[in-house]
């Protein structure tokens, strides 16, 4: 009701993970907002199904839990989603979300991505979902990269480092396009799982 208020069409609704499956395949959605806890198949191992599917481009995942726990947050982004929000959401922060992740952004607030991703990536690094090879990026983007995984938004990136704000936006888009990645916040993930950033390090400085 919600989202159909807004103008946003909801094109399915499932009860499990197993459904919720089977409801992107048939009707490829933009978007899925995904419960973590639901009968048959959680919303973690739905969501790491839905995104693993060959066929057509995978939707953007928002998990959506009265759960804020934060290893489900890293299992979350580990799987490929692109956002996390809690149920007690307002509508308005609701229709945000959706349409904030719906234009490639990540829905994740920067606080939150530093300790989740120290308390979990280096003790999950053995068993860590997003290998990527960083030599395919220029000495700025793999700056960008890791000023990105500190949580500084493209504005703080562009003052940082004395760019536009359209420099930046390309730079991260490259970034995303290189490693193979959906959003930023996988790209927050891969900066740690490769080591560019380690738990409890200080912002990088300008160079």
């Amino acid at each position: 009701m919600i989202l159909t208020a807004d103008g946003i069409s909801v094109v399915a609704e499932a009860a499990n993970g197993a459904e919720a499956v089977e409801a992107v395949h048939s009707t490829r959605p933009d978007v899925v907002l995904m419960d973590v806890r639901m009968p048959e198949m959680d919303g973690l191992e739905a969501t790491r199904r839905i995104l693993a599917d060959p066929a057509g481009a995978a939707p953007r995942v928002v998990i959506l839990t009265t759960f804020d726990l934060d290893r489900y947050v890293y299992a979350a982004l580990t799987a490929g989603a692109s956002g996390f929000l809690l149920k007690d959401v307002s509508p308005e922060q609701l229709v945000a979300a959706v349409r904030l992740v719906r234009s490639g952004d990540a829905l994740l607030a920067p606080a939150i991505t530093r300790r989740l991703i120290e308390r979990y990536a280096a003790r999950d690094a053995g068993s860590a979902a997003l290998h990527r090879d960083l030599s395919t990026l220029t000495p700025r983007e793999v700056e960008v990269l890791a000023m990105l995984a500190r949580g500084l938004s493209n504005a703080e990136l562009a003052e940082r480092l004395f760019l536009s704000d359209a420099t930046v936006k390309t730079h991260v888009a490259r970034i995303l396009s290189k490693l193979r990645l959906r959003d930023r916040a996988q790209a927050i993930v891969v900066a740690y799982e490769t080591g560019l950033v380690t738990p409890g390090a200080g912002p990088p400085a300008a160079g």
